[in-house]
């Protein structure tokens, strides 16, 4: 079985390493000492996971979508072309690009700074702005 550092729980988790102790000192995810390591076996921080985004998504308007892989994020460049487009979006540790229309850009108003979920599905990178 799989075991995290504190440290290495926290980069998995998108939060900062303090986040994660608090959480952990919480009793929201167990933990167990290494010498001097707190540890977090992998099936205790993948149920936590699946936990924290069913909970983080409470009270969220849910988009109507076949596409279940959602990374929200913040649009950190976008690249415009006569046809084509290119827009990255930094979504906690994952940095994730996107090709689509220039036309679909504008549309949904992207641009640097703008919040926005990159969903995937097979392949192909779908943005929602939001």
């Amino acid at each position: 079985m799989e075991s995290y550092t504190i440290g290495q729980a926290a980069r998995l988790l998108g939060v900062s390493v303090d986040t994660a102790r608090r959480w952990a000192d919480a009793e929201r995810f167990p933990t167990r000492r290494e010498g001097a390591r707190r540890m977090v076996d992998g099936p205790d921080l993948a149920a936590f996971c699946v936990e924290a985004a069913r909970d983080g998504a409470e009270g969220e308007e849910v988009p109507y979508t076949s596409t279940r892989n959602a990374f929200p994020g913040i649009v950190t460049a976008v690249k415009l072309g006569t046809v084509d487009a290119q827009v990255d979006i930094q979504a906690g540790p994952h940095r994730i690009v996107s090709l689509l229309t220039r036309e679909a850009v504008e549309e949904l108003g992207l641009e640097v700074g703008a919040r926005a979920t990159a969903r995937v599905k097979s392949t192909s990178v779908f943005i929602d702005r939001g």
